[in-house]
């Protein structure tokens, strides 16, 4: 969910700071949407094309990038229109930071995208609250109600129940409630405070048992929701899920 990784990015003072001076960051699964072809782009217009489904993206462009940040170089991120549903000419550049929050619906759904985060966390919202916020934020694109209801029951919750949910066992931590559980939030800012401060050098998945398995910890209290995680090690990634298109 974009508003648990923005209030990380708060806690921590981060959205203070210049974009070139971050070591924290936020990148969305979103940028990565597939340029669509004319036919696929009438129907985005009228709500019947699928974005959540796992071929809307371009994961081989999302793998590439992701890995050249791992490495610490500066990257450029596509641009996507929400409104006209394509991606601009312009990017956004992203430089080197220690900790990136990769949020996204389908962050885990991809084996190689998915293994290359160290800390994995699913964000666990009730389906009302999804759906409400989606309501809002397409209607603040210009969609009308009844397109936007028409697409969530017909794309948005069968995709969430085959695709996303499925992906909850392969997070490290649990959230639920999203934003509002201040108590789990709080301690994922700590550990990347420790990662930033160098108490935690390169911490591997597997180390906190030694069997090379992930220890998972979910918080009490599950509901259902998106998904998200955290990375560390030479570069570090949080990711986090909630609202598709």
């Amino acid at each position: 969910q974009s508003t648990v990784c923005e209030k990380i990015m708060e806690l921590l003072g981060q959205n203070e700071v210049e974009q070139r001076q971050r070591k924290v960051l936020i990148l969305s699964q979103d940028s990565f949407y597939k340029v669509l072809t004319a036919d696929q782009q009438a129907k985005a217009l009228k709500g019947q094309y699928n974005f959540d489904h796992p071929d809307a993206f371009d994961n081989e462009l999302m793998h590439s990038t992701l890995k050249n940040i791992v490495e610490g170089k500066t990257v450029e991120v596509p641009t996507y229109d929400f409104v006209t549903h394509s991606r601009l000419a312009e990017t956004t550049v992203v430089y080197p930071a220690d900790v990136v929050l990769f949020e996204g619906i389908l962050v885990f759904y991809n084996q190689d995208i998915r293994d290359m985060f160290h800390l994995r966390l699913f964000v666990d919202t009730d389906s009302d609250v999804r759906l409400s916020r989606r309501v809002l934020r397409d209607m603040k694109r210009g969609r009308d109600l009844e397109q936007i209801l028409t697409q969530y029951t017909t794309f948005v919750k069968p995709a969430f129940e085959e695709f996303c949910l499925p992906t909850k066992k392969y997070a490290d931590v649990i959230i639920p409630r999203g934003v509002d559980n201040m108590v789990a939030i709080n301690l994922i800012v700590q550990h990347i405070q420790d990662i930033l401060n160098g108490d935690i050098c390169k911490w591997q998945r597997g180390a906190l048992n030694g069997h090379g398995r992930t220890y998972k910890r979910p918080f009490p209290e599950q509901a259902e929701g998106g998904g998200g995680v955290l990375a560390a090690g030479k570069r570090s990634h949080l990711e986090s899920s909630s609202r598709p298109h």
